[in-house]
């Protein structure tokens, strides 16, 4: 097994940390564990939401194909998809969206994830956004 990314040794391993810090081995190895993918750390982030926040593709679908809930919200009430919003991570926000992500949560500051989109000037994840509501709704028209 590669070291892990998580050094130095600090608290107990933890899913969030593993997501955070794109170390997709160690959370693999935390799920055989038992462990939660959806379990939350004391501000209420899910990996997924560490995960959507740094950029890190491979552990979003890794998550993704794992079920865990895209619709978590921390203690802010910011789901994964608002972080992915924020910081531009376009690729993110697709997928999320594509696996069931709202776009119109509520945060604690009554904001959307496209108002952080917006206020942070991340166009290209509003155009993302847009695109893939069209492909979301164009395939939920062609099962009637």
């Amino acid at each position: 097994k590669a070291k892990s990314k998580l050094s130095p040794p600090g608290p107990a391993l933890s899913s969030t940390k593993a997501a955070r810090y794109d170390d997709i081995e160690d959370l693999i190895s935390l799920g055989s564990t038992g462990l939660s993918l959806d379990s939350m750390d004391s501000e209420g982030r899910t990996a997924l939401h560490m995960a959507s926040a740094n950029g890190h593709v491979d552990i979003v679908d890794y998550l993704i194909s794992n079920r865990v809930d895209v619709n978590s919200s921390n203690a802010e009430k910011n789901t994964p998809l608002h972080w992915a919003c924020l910081n531009g991570h376009v690729e993110i926000v697709k997928r999320l969206i594509l696996a069931g992500a709202s776009v119109s949560a509520v945060n604690s500051h009554e904001r959307t994830p496209v108002d952080e989109a917006v206020h942070a000037g991340k166009m290209e994840v509003i155009d993302a956004i847009n695109t893939v509501e069209a492909q979301v709704e164009l395939a939920s028209a062609s099962v009637f």
